[in-house]
């Protein structure tokens, strides 16, 4: 059986080489990790959270980005692209490329199958290196559950999980609530997720 040696690239190589790719791909210190495309309750969570927050700060100082904004992590030398994002006031763009920032208070991530691990471990770990994050919120996708993570002190976190549908998450960063029924508008439980190896996001 051939070995396959481990190719390893520069974050400048990356970014080239995403510009020109016809799917999107995670960057983490060396190594690219293309990922695989987001099951139907995965688009309709992340759409009905990013719908119900950008119609909540429409007129607040608030910016609300969603999938294919990419996060720069300069700590962990990760590239990544959380599926929503919130930021208290104006991006903060790494060297002036709009499409990458910096600044993210809220990050949201709709769990898969093959990612969850990732998200609330190596990941979640990597997020709380950016001094402006103060929230993180993993949404299920396979049931009624949400963990929110907010951050109380230096090093310090408190967990609120919430599985009932008549619940409301209240975010504790920002101005924003929203009801588990609307948050799982239109999402069907008995669709069984695709786990596809290596897949992040």
């Amino acid at each position: 059986m051939q070995v396959t040696e481990q190719r390893y690239y520069t974050p400048e190589e990356y970014l080239e080489l995403e510009e020109a790719a016809d799917y999107k791909s995670e960057y983490i210190d060396g190594k690219i990790i293309p990922m695989a495309g987001g099951t139907i309750n995965h688009n309709q969570i992340a759409l009905n959270f990013s719908t119900e927050l950008n119609f909540a700060f429409k007129k607040q100082n608030y910016r609300v980005y969603m999938g294919d904004i990419r996060l720069w992590i300069p700590q962990k030398r990760i590239y990544t692209y959380p599926d929503v994002m919130i930021l208290a006031d104006e991006p903060e763009f790494f060297n002036n490329r709009r499409d990458i920032i910096l600044n993210p208070q809220v990050i949201v991530e709709v769990l898969s199958k093959s990612t969850k691990g990732y998200d609330r471990e190596d990941k979640f770990e990597a997020y709380r290196t950016i001094s402006s994050f103060q929230e993180y919120l993993l949404i299920d996708q396979t049931r009624i559950h949400v963990e929110q993570f907010s951050k109380t002190g230096k090093k310090q976190w408190n967990l609120r999980e919430y599985d009932e549908e008549d619940e409301a998450i209240a975010l504790v960063t920002v101005p924003f609530e929203i009801s588990l029924q609307d948050l799982y508008n239109k999402v069907k439980f008995e669709l069984v997720e695709t786990d596809i190896g290596n897949e992040i996001s």
